[in-house]
């Protein structure tokens, strides 16, 4: 299912803080909107493996 709810692409160089939309552009700034729900949880990730080591590592 796809998420309607997106969020300004250039927030973090444009506003304070995420701005929300349900259209295709933001409406403060007029920048592209993108999705805003997260990546899907892979259970047979090939490489989550390595990823949870690093991170792992880097909390060290």
């Amino acid at each position: 299912m796809k998420s309607a709810i997106k969020v300004c692409s250039a927030w973090k160089h444009e506003h304070d803080r995420p701005v929300y939309t349900l259209g295709s552009t933001c409406p403060v700034c007029g920048g592209d909107a993108s999705n805003s729900a997260p990546a899907p949880f892979d259970p047979a990730d090939s490489y989550g493996e390595y990823r949870r080591a690093l991170r792992s590592r880097d909390r060290d």
